[in-house]
């Protein structure tokens, strides 16, 4: 791949959420921010919502390993379940023994009982779910009557809600406003401005251990920011294929031209581009193409 050749120990936009990358924009940052107040407030629901791509579950998992040692966490990746198995995911989160037949009501009462205990030896316990706009009204519901659970003093669950913006409307219908009246706090996630776009691929790219000047020129910024509309997924993937592109062609910068080849063939970012294009990518991705097979050959 590239890494040798812009001087790189690991290649710097993959798109799977390493916290190591996480980078703290003002928007991040407060998002993290209203995460971390609202945790150690004691509230019962916290919700952060953004767009596809825009980061929400490497903010989960940069929030997740903020937390102190006060904390017990439980995190839930896909919630598409149905009552019962959520709470025996909740269950197996929290490392309760269960019987392989145990019913609903003994199922509640070890929930109920793990969380004594450990309110008990004064930890907090937080459940975060992923995906959340993905979870039936039934499941949203049974979330809402798990938080009943508190002592005097505190509630004995946390739960943070992170979801694509069709979690708000689903949390608009009259079936759960009980739910909906809880969320005391609230983030949406939006895209990166082209100014912290550019910082976000700095950040990046030194982190992966990059050392030069510049890689990606400013006219591959503004190309870029115009592709990807400041999404950090898509502006991964088109980085990514930019590089690629400007490996192949044996230059040491990144420019426009790479990044509106690689939107060409990038099908979530194919409306960016202009009709006299298309040509632009065919003749880049042959380029690319030959120069690594060309460095394979030698």
């Amino acid at each position: 791949m590239y890494k040798h050749h812009f001087g790189l120990r690991e290649l710097p936009f993959a798109i799977t959420p390493d916290t190591s990358y996480f980078f703290a924009c003002p928007n991040y940052q407060q998002a993290l921010n209203t995460l971390l107040v609202a945790a150690k407030g004691g509230e019962g629901f916290i919700k952060i919502t953004g767009e596809v791509g825009t980061g929400k579950t490497l903010l989960c998992r940069k929030f997740l390993a903020t937390l102190d040692d006060s904390f017990v966490t439980a995190y839930i990746p896909n919630p598409y379940l149905e009552p019962r198995s959520l709470m025996l995911a909740l269950a197996d989160e929290l490392e309760i023994a269960l019987d392989k037949d145990v019913d609903q009501h003994q199922l509640l009462k070890a929930i109920n009982h793990r969380l004594l205990v450990l309110a008990r030896d004064g930890k907090r316990v937080l459940l975060c779910l992923d995906e959340a706009q993905a979870m039936p009204l039934e499941s949203l519901e049974a979330l809402r009557l798990l938080t009943n659970l508190e002592t005097e003093k505190r509630k004995l669950l946390q739960i943070v809600l992170f979801g694509q913006p069709e979690l708000d409307t689903k949390l608009q219908q009259d079936a759960i406003r009980q739910l909906a009246q809880r969320i005391t706090f609230h983030y949406r996630l939006s895209p990166l401005s082209r100014d912290d776009l550019d910082f976000y691929v700095v950040h990046r790219l030194n982190v992966a251990g990059f050392s030069g000047s510049r890689l990606l020129g400013r006219d591959a910024i503004r190309a870029l920011h115009t592709a990807s509309g400041g999404i950090p997924r898509l502006a991964n993937i088109l980085a990514h294929k930019a590089m690629m592109l400007a490996y192949g062609e044996g230059k040491q910068q990144v420019r426009a031209q790479h990044i509106r080849a690689a939107a060409k063939d990038t099908e979530a970012a194919r409306s960016s581009l202009r009709p006299w294009m298309p040509w632009l990518a065919g003749g880049v991705l042959l380029i690319a193409l030959a120069g690594m097979a060309w460095t394979y050959l030698r």
